[in-house]
């Protein structure tokens, strides 16, 4: 029950600064990303506010064994760049580019009925669901090779 209430609490936490913060407005967002044009660097503050916010969180989250609720720490361990980073890397902010979402405020934006979130949040699940195919598909070749 405490699990379910804090995943509540971040994630409206979460919602709020994506609202208050105007990351939730695709104009302000390709507004920073315009860098050779009429460039809004009012999201970089929030940007480097969030990584202040986060850099102790993810220092003391190193040192520990358990979270806080008492699960297990998972924190990331691949730290090369590969391919596969690089490429959706590249996705992620062509679709973010493109649209002024990224999937937190694109959540967001589907409570304010925005259109063009809702067009993005189905174009997102087509693609989640297109790469899970795939992934599906390279184990299920690998598995037949393994076998063969």
């Amino acid at each position: 029950m405490m699990r379910l209430f804090f995943s509540l609490v971040s994630g409206l936490l979460f919602g709020l600064g994506l609202i208050v913060s105007g990351m939730g407005n695709p104009a302000k967002v390709l507004g920073f990303l315009d860098l050779a044009g009429a460039w809004d660097p009012s999201l970089a503050l929030v940007m480097g506010g969030a990584i202040v916010v986060a850099m102790p969180a993810f220092w003391l989250a190193r040192r520990r064994k358990l979270a806080i609720l008492g699960d297990a720490m998972q924190l990331p361990g691949n730290r090369k760049l590969d391919r596969r980073l690089l490429l959706g890397s590249l996705v992620f902010g062509a679709g973010w580019g493109s649209a002024g979402f990224c999937p937190g405020p694109a959540l967001v934006s589907l409570l304010a009925w925005q259109s063009k979130a809702w067009i993005f949040v189905a174009a997102m699940l087509a693609g989640m669901a297109v790469f899970a195919w795939l992934e599906r598909r390279k184990m299920q070749d690998k598995q037949s090779s393994a076998a063969s």
